[in-house]
């Protein structure tokens, strides 16, 4: 189908299930009053609730509907933003770890990467319908994605990088129990620390990156500048102020496109300072 006509079947879809998932929006609604403030009106939380829901599915839409992408589709539809960025980091010869978080539309933007031209891997979490895993698996191969999936031995994470290909992780919610405590929007929780540890470790920098909807047919793609950090010798610390500097951009992306911060399920799920 037309790109136009997959978004308004989207938006239905994301409408209905707006209405329908109890549980989806109490969460979102909660992780709203942190990221809006807990003043903010009630109709207007609920406005950037529905938005969310309407906004996953048109970013569904794009993962079924953009099979095989090609650089044409790329320089029409997509604006890469600081792309420098990953040249510069990649010309030292340690590879780049590409930071993002379910915003946006990751999946398309981990598509871009290798139609722009690097060799792309990602670190991705393995559903466990087999049928519905081959279905993503064979769509992110078909886009010249190596796929590395959690549970393989980290070995295959420090190939990539001594390569000089780039690495893409998710950073906003933690599969492993790896995480660590931090401060994001100015509450307590807890995130992943899986970026910077790799960063440290192998001194690759690390790069956010987002690919936004910017308009209804058009993307941003957004490459922040890298993170790069000498160690100390005391790794707890170097862990922790390596993740402040990424969260504080998550943060500011999130401020910018907060519809399009994908978090159905609680991220702040404890009120008492944590420890």
């Amino acid at each position: 189908m037309p790109r136009r006509v997959c978004y308004a079947v989207a938006e239905f879809v994301g409408w209905v299930y707006c209405a329908c998932s109890k549980k989806d929006k109490e969460a979102l609604r909660d992780n709203f009053r942190v990221i809006l403030g807990e003043d903010a009106p009630l109709e207007v939380i609920d406005r950037h609730v529905k938005n969310v829901f309407v906004n996953f599915a048109m970013y569904l839409a794009d993962f079924f509907k953009f099979y095989k992408l090609d650089k044409d589709f790329v320089d029409k539809n997509v604006e890469v933003i600081n792309q420098h960025y990953l040249d510069e980091c990649l010309a030292e010869g340690k590879g780049v770890i590409t930071l993002s978080i379910h915003f946006g539309n990751w999946e398309l933007g981990g598509a871009v990467v290798p139609a722009l031209g690097y060799k792309m891997n990602a670190i991705v979490l393995e559903h466990k319908d087999k049928r519905i895993n081959d279905i993503f698996v064979g769509q992110r191969e078909s886009n010249n994605m190596n796929v590395i999936t959690l549970g393989m031995k980290l070995k295959r994470c420090f190939k990539v990088l001594e390569a000089n290909e780039v690495l893409a992780i998710v950073g906003d919610k933690d599969y492993t129990g790896d995480n660590e405590p931090v401060r994001f929007f100015g509450r307590d929780t807890f995130l992943p620390r899986g970026a910077a540890v790799l960063s440290l470790k192998t001194g690759a920098p690390i790069v956010f990156a987002a690919l936004v909807r910017h308009e209804k047919m058009r993307f941003k793609f957004i490459f922040e500048e890298p993170i790069r950090y000498g160690r100390t010798g005391d790794h707890k610390s170097d862990v922790k102020n390596v993740m402040e500097k990424y969260i504080s951009l998550f943060e500011k992306n999130i401020k910018k496109y907060p519809d399009q911060w994908y978090a159905f399920e609680r991220v702040w799920k404890q009120r008492e300072t944590i420890r």
